[in-house]
């Protein structure tokens, strides 16, 4: 199951988890508030969640009500 990556991240884009990352799936752009993690990508590894310096980056087995809805939001950052 892939990560996602959840509101803690919006306006902080550190980067950390780019850097670890071993199959690039962790993008923005200049105008995203934040990264995103492609759930078709992602090998569920961890790395990006063990640096992350706000701990926005969750399974997504753990996101529960308060962040389910950045599952779809870090999918759809994708489709476009």
């Amino acid at each position: 199951m892939p990560h996602v990556i959840a509101e803690p991240c919006i306006d902080v884009k550190d980067g950390s988890c780019v850097d670890v990352c071993p199959v690039d799936c962790i993008k923005t752009t200049d105008d995203a508030p934040m990264f995103y993690i492609d759930p078709d990508r992602c090998i569920d590894c961890r790395a990006c969640a063990l640096v992350c310096p706000v701990e926005a980056i969750l399974s997504d087995y753990d996101l529960g009500e308060q962040w389910d809805k950045y599952a779809e939001i870090n999918a759809a950052f994708f489709k476009n």
